[in-house]
């Protein structure tokens, strides 16, 4: 009965669980809600430790996304799946995301699937030879981590603005911690406006390319987020802020991609009693989201509209700020307000 308990202290609404045999797929699709329209949400695929920790990850990936749609006044709900990968095995990988386009077929258009951490625009491909309800192929709009760093940029903008009341970034320091796919558009935008970048990621790769491509800094991961820096953006994996990091903090304002970045809601008040301003994760990095919805429209893809929509991110985001000043109240806490006032009323 735990898991139910889960869902309902989540305001759920559907959990999907499925296995194939012969190509070894373990596969959870979380359907948060779909009040707003069907639920849109990446498949990520990576190992887990165990199959709790990977519902755990679909459950709050799916509510974020629902919340993330809401908030950036799209015609959505939210999802998310997960693949459960074994380290030890070897996978065929196009007979793997045959049998997941499956799966995500069955489930009839509620859930409507696209790339996310361990997947990408090939693997999508390889889905929609399956079922119709999967976004970011290569025929579509393609990687959405360039929007998604976009928008995460113009959302650093509105809170360097509001927060340190400066209209741009020239030579400000900010540190990015995760440098993968969107963590590195980020990077390239940030640099094209001037800013000074440190750099931290666990794939030493991925930081050369940084360093080779825009001439940034690098520490080891473990110094990344007590750095001393204007803006502290997270891009790796979520849960980052909490008793142990949070004290060690040393910067101004927290703004960036990754997802789930509060190990829990407690850790947003802490920030904000440190005077740090956080820019709430789902709407600041919702630019990837508003990307493929607009190619689920019935107009059908176009990246100049997207690219439209997601530069006005630097409203939203200003918008939350401005009313969580009004109302002396963290920012995490009016996010959440703004999005259960146009989902449940």
């Amino acid at each position: 009965m735990e898991i139910f308990d889960r869902m309902q202290d989540l305001r759920y609404g559907a959990l999907h669980l499925h296995t194939d045999e012969a190509t070894g797929l373990r596969a959870v699709v979380a359907v948060h809600n779909t009040r707003l329209g069907p639920g849109i949400g990446g498949c990520r695929c990576i190992p887990y430790a165990t199959s709790d920790a990977a519902i755990t990850d679909a459950m709050r990936l799916a509510r974020g996304m629902s919340y993330k749609a809401a908030i950036s006044g799209l015609p959505h709900g939210g999802a998310k799946a997960v693949i459960m990968l074994d380290a030890d095995r070897e996978y065929d990988r196009t007979a793997l995301f045959e049998a997941y386009g499956r799966f995500v077929d069955q489930i009839g258009g509620a859930y409507i699937t696209c790339e996310d951490s361990g997947t990408s625009t090939s693997d999508m491909d390889i889905v929609a030879t399956q079922t119709r309800h999967v976004l970011g192929t290569s025929a579509g709009s393609g990687d959405p981590s360039p929007y998604t760093a976009l928008g995460v940029r113009r959302g650093i903008e509105a809170a360097v603005k509001f927060q340190l009341g400066r209209d741009d970034l020239d030579g400000l320091h900010v540190a990015v911690q995760g440098v993968g796919h969107v963590g590195y558009y980020l990077v390239k935008e940030l640099h094209a406006l001037g800013a000074r970048i440190t750099v931290a990621d666990i794939n030493a790769d991925n930081v050369q390319r940084c360093i080779d491509d825009f001439g940034v800094n690098a520490v080891p991961t473990s110094g990344i987020l007590s750095l001393e820096c204007d803006v502290l953006a997270p891009c790796a994996l979520g849960a980052v802020f909490d008793d142990d990091s949070i004290p060690a903090l040393n910067t101004k304002i927290i703004a960036g991609a990754a997802n789930n970045v509060l190990a829990e809601d407690r850790h947003g008040v802490e920030l904000f009693k440190r005077g740090i301003l956080y820019a709430p994760d789902y709407a600041i990095n919702a630019g990837g989201l508003i990307n493929v919805a607009i190619e689920y429209s019935p107009d059908g893809y176009d990246a100049g509209r997207a690219t439209e929509q997601v530069t006005g991110l630097y409203d939203a985001m200003w918008g939350i700020f401005e009313r969580a000043k009004a109302e002396d109240t963290p920012t995490h806490i009016i996010a959440d307000r703004i999005v259960e006032e146009r989902i449940f009323g």
